[in-house]
């Protein structure tokens, strides 16, 4: 027997049960922040007891305007775009925005497919955090459609867009500078891809640090791997194999230092004790590594929370001039990197 497909719950149907106005349920469901929260749930509970489903596209075919907006991270295991998603869905839910998310796992493949799905749902903006080998063809793309784009921790070039991230120059520079003071000459860079932004401009820093401390570097001691745990431990099990290896080691970030530390105990070494270590990003686990680790805040909350704003802001005015926010990093020493070089190989 064919089932009877049933009647499609309409909003009007909603504002009647639940004894209010059409409009005032069609703000609720736009999540707008001028209803009182004793409506608001009154209209809810209706719209659960009906079974109302919200029709978002038509209503963003109506209004010319998304209230959907997307957002696209290289890697949701790690917990520094974990933070970075919190900020972007407190400021984006404020100001009545649902938010797609989608995760490339640094493949430009993906990415182009993200973003063509996103666009194919009609998302009002994309805050975009880069694979490495992003092309400006795909930027310019999604610029030639009237879509705005900020883009988030990695920076590209000549794509003329809002962004927003950290000072990672000043961050290594810093970091490596803090190793320098403890008497360390020998200090590798690993992890990270190195046609990344977020790598140049480490690996700036990394450089500045030994110009001002007059050293020199050692290019052998500089190993790009995948920006993951495995990417750490496989780059240092390259760098300990060297003749002279390292007494110190700057990560590309805490997930790559957290596979550098566990590398090194695979191959009989004690983090902080025989060579000291120092990750950039301090998210929460760098606090509770054994040893704590030493790292550089590069608050991802934040660069979340403000690529959200901007996004908001070019939603409104979309011809409005590119803004660019850099964020002061912070170095937070812990007890992986308080080692010397007299107590290190």
């Amino acid at each position: 027997m064919k089932r009877e497909k049933r009647p499609r719950v309409t909003l009007q149907q909603v504002a009647e049960h639940a004894g209010v106005s059409r409009a005032t349920a069609s703000l609720i469901v736009r999540n707008s922040p001028n209803i009182s929260e004793k409506t608001r749930k009154k209209v809810l509970a209706s719209m659960r007891e009906l079974g109302y489903v919200y029709d978002r596209v038509a209503a963003n075919l109506r209004s010319q305007r998304s209230s959907t907006v997307g957002i696209i991270i290289t890697d949701i295991a790690n917990t520094f775009f974990s933070e970075l998603l919190i900020g972007v869905h407190q400021a984006l839910e404020k100001k009545g925005y649902t938010v797609l998310l989608g995760t490339t796992f640094d493949s430009d493949v993906k990415q182009d497919k993200l973003l063509s799905t996103m666009l194919e749902h009609r998302v009002g903006g994309v805050i975009l955090c880069p694979v490495s080998g992003t092309s400006k063809e795909t930027i310019d793309r999604i610029k030639q459609l009237d879509i705005p784009i900020v883009h988030a921790v990695r920076e590209l070039s000549d794509t003329n867009c809002d962004y927003v991230g950290v000072d990672y120059v000043s961050g290594a520079q810093m970091a490596v500078s803090h190793l320098i003071k403890k008497g360390h000459h020998r200090i590798a860079f690993l992890g990270g891809r190195s046609e990344s932004s977020t790598w140049k401009h480490r690996m700036e820093g990394y450089s500045r640090a030994f110009q001002q401390a007059g050293l020199e570097i050692d290019p052998t001691l500089i190993i790009d791997s995948a920006p993951t745990r495995e990417g750490g431990m496989e780059a240092v099990e390259k760098v300990l194999q060297l003749d002279y290896p390292p007494t110190a080691i700057f990560s590309f970030s805490d997930l790559v230092a957290f596979g550098v530390m566990l590398g090194m105990r695979n191959s009989g070494l004690i983090p902080g004790k025989d060579i000291a270590v120092v990750g950039f990003d301090n998210i929460p686990e760098s606090r509770l590594a054994n040893p704590p680790l030493t790292t550089v805040s590069s608050f991802a909350r934040q660069i979340g929370s403000n690529a959200a704003e901007l996004l908001h802001k070019r939603i409104l005015e979309f011809d409005r001039e590119n803004e660019r926010i850099i964020l002061s990093p912070e170095l937070v020493v812990r007890e992986s990197s308080l080692v010397t070089k007299e107590k290190s190989l």
